[in-house]
């Protein structure tokens, strides 16, 4: 049922509009500055933070040429523009986190760190926070979902976005009385070898960048987004990096391709497929369990089963993506939330030979790729995290295509995301993580 719209409206025929803060400031920031400026009534774009100024001005002049946004570096100039409703950049985040003239936060940065930072000041000021930042959701959202709870806000994903769309998927079948056993996800390309090299013609069309293109490319992405879909739906993998049929076809001809048993017993896995049609889709395959029902599922032309298929042959990213600001604000609802703790993670595996001495990068780049991994898995073999990878250096020498374990590198001290994932590890009950070593 489709009530954010009218809710908005009202907003705006009230003069009472949602005041959203932006951080971050590239390709997708821009998006959702428009998007918000010239398509969504009842909600403002008040504030955009960005590392460099002239960032955070370009996504205002992207969606209003003639905006001159106030440049604020210090609390105060910052509160005094927004009170008198005057859009607003900045180079310091924390200033949005703080500012009591702010309603949400959007996170559209991809960096974990800086993620995670930003969660935790945002939720002392009790901000709700919409993360269009797979890789900290997938990392460490379930112990933000503690956070914010414990602070009476929402953090959520992104609508628009492949996890949330599996999400409200998800809830949709489970309304109709159905149960979904696999949720994917549709790709063009995968390709685990690729790189910001191999990638730098594609992003350069897009205005993209090349580490976010490759991200993508080579799997990290997908694997970053069936993991959150996994800890808000109680599913899991079939196997580490899931199964990834190569299905050229219809995804309507999926529920032939896999085994009903097996997924009864695993209780339902995510899952993506290459080449399927229509992309980029997401889909849901699901069970009926009431055999008068299954009658007419078969008059309305979904099959005989017993696995019917569901999909959106669409995601929208940014068009999208100011649903979620409102579900949070005006209902409380999160467009996706882990259930509990981590059910699925993504570790990280070698791209190439790795040699003792090196520091590895960040996913989307040149030494590592994602694979979501069942977190049983990930515990007995102490598997390192692929959104904790950037920083760390080895000390053993890991082949290609072997995953890096924490026995393999030293962690970078004094990182807010490592704290923060240990925490959750406790916090869920590991007992390696309670003895207090890395998990």
């Amino acid at each position: 049922m489709i009530i954010v719209d009218s809710a908005l409206r009202k907003r705006e025929a009230e003069g009472h509009p949602i005041r959203l803060g932006m951080i971050g400031a590239g390709f997708m920031g821009r998006g959702v500055a428009n998007q918000v400026v010239n398509h969504v009534p009842g909600m403002r774009l008040s504030a955009v933070y960005a590392r460099r100024v002239d960032q955070a001005i370009a996504a205002f002049a992207y969606a209003t040429p003639e905006c001159q946004p106030v440049v604020a570096r210090t609390q105060e100039a910052l509160d005094r523009a927004l009170a008198a409703a005057v859009p607003v950049v900045t180079d310091d985040p924390y200033l949005l986190c703080r500012t009591p003239h702010l309603d949400a936060l959007m996170d559209v940065t991809g960096a974990i760190e800086l993620g995670a930072q930003v969660a935790l000041e945002a939720f002392a000021h009790r901000k709700h926070l919409v993360l269009m930042n797979a890789e900290l959701d997938a990392t460490l959202g379930p112990i933000l979902a503690v956070h914010a709870a414990r602070n009476g806000v929402v953090v959520t994903t992104c609508d628009g976005d492949q996890p949330a769309v599996q999400i409200n998927l998800h809830r949709f079948v489970r309304g109709l009385g159905l149960v979904p056993r696999v949720m994917g996800n549709v790709k063009g390309l995968q390709d685990r070898y690729r790189t910001p090299l191999t990638q730098r013609a594609f992003a350069e069309k897009w205005g993209q960048k090349p580490e976010m293109v490759t991200a993508f490319a080579d799997g990290s992405k997908v694997n970053f987004e069936q993991a959150i879909v996994a800890n808000a739906t109680g599913l899991t993998v079939a196997r580490r990096g899931m199964l990834g049929h190569d299905h050229p076809g219809h995804i309507d001809a999926l529920v032939a391709r896999y085994d009903l048993d097996e997924l009864r017993r695993l209780g339902g896995i995510v899952e993506y497929v290459v080449g399927a049609q229509p992309g980029p889709a997401v889909f849901c395959l699901a069970e009926q369990p009431d055999d008068r029902q299954r009658h007419y599922l078969n008059l309305y032309k979904l099959g005989e089963g017993p696995l019917y298929c569901f999909y959106t042959p669409y995601h929208l990213c940014h068009f999208e993506a100011p649903t979620s600001v409102a579900r949070a604000v005006l209902f409380g609802d999160a467009a996706g939330v882990p259930l509990a703790g981590p059910l699925v993670e993504v570790c990280a595996v070698a791209k190439r030979d790795l040699q003792v001495g090196e520091v590895l990068d960040s996913y989307g780049h040149f030494m590592t790729y994602g694979e979501a991994v069942a977190v049983a898995e990930r515990r007995r073999h102490r598997y390192l995290p692929m959104g904790l990878v950037e920083g760390c250096r080895l000390v053993r020498a890991v082949p290609q295509d072997s995953v890096v374990g924490y026995d393999d590198v030293e962690v970078p001290a004094g990182r807010v995301a490592d704290r923060l994932y240990f925490e959750q590890e406790r916090h869920f009950a590991d007992p390696a993580a309670e003895a207090g070593r890395p998990a």
